[in-house]
């Protein structure tokens, strides 16, 4: 059932990207493993990023089962969509069973999604990491898949009115090479190497976006690159 239902809301958001005439570069699909357990470990930017992640798959006929916040499943609409496509609720106050699903899930074959930041980034550069990732990857013994997604806070974020208008934004995705997790290796070390190839991507997709969109000054671009989004302190405090 769940099946059934997940492919049909990918083609509503393809139709979605179309009529918003979105930009989309798309680079890297090729390093999603096209059977088995895999965790696709993601920056953090929007509330959209995992649409765009779910996009990332869709090369290897993959399905990605999204971890998320609890509260999006208790909604009276989101709600049945989320259980039907198997994403996994993530009850804050009680995280291991979060985990344990999520290890299932990687387990039985299952591509799951994860945000080593756990929230949106406000300063747009990269948080600390959690370990979730690493150790679930451990666990289920999968690789894990670094990506990077850069742009899409122009589309809906924290502190910023949805621009949802025709506007030809353009997005930059990279996927990167898997990542193993040996079981001899510390999570800790583990989601280092993680985020240092997260941190590569993400300076890749940020080098391939079309010039002419970084208008010095932008409220979407981070402070080391010229923008008046707030620096990573300033993030902190807020």
């Amino acid at each position: 059932m769940a099946d059934l239902l997940y492919p049909p809301v990918i083609g509503a958001a393809r139709v979605w990207f179309k009529a918003l005439d979105l930009r989309i570069d798309l680079r890297g699909t090729e390093h999603l493993p096209r059977r088995g357990g895999a965790v696709l470990a993601s920056n953090h930017i929007s509330y959209l990023d995992f649409v765009f992640n779910g996009l990332a798959a869709r090369p290897a006929k993959r399905l990605v089962r999204f971890m998320a916040k609890e509260a999006v499943f208790r909604h009276k609409v989101s709600g049945p969509l989320m259980r039907a496509m198997k994403h996994i609720p993530v009850d804050r106050s009680r995280g291991e069973q979060a985990y344990a699903d999520a290890v299932q899930a990687l387990r039985d074959g299952e591509v799951v999604g994860v945000f080593p930041e756990a929230t949106i980034s406000r300063s747009f550069t990269l948080k600390d990491f959690k370990t979730g990732a690493a150790r679930m990857a451990q666990e289920a013994r999968v690789p894990l898949v670094p990506m990077a997604v850069w742009g899409t806070q122009r589309l809906w974020t924290k502190g910023h009115k949805r621009d949802f208008g025709r506007n030809h934004l353009p997005l930059t995705l990279r996927v990167g090479a898997p990542i193993e997790a040996p079981g001899d290796e510390s999570p800790t070390g583990i989601t280092e190497r993680l985020k240092e190839r997260m941190q590569d991507l993400l300076e890749a997709a940020q080098r391939a976006y079309p010039s002419h969109a970084d208008a010095p000054g932008s409220w979407w671009l981070p402070a080391h690159l010229g923008g008046t989004a707030p620096t990573p302190a300033e993030a902190r405090a807020l």
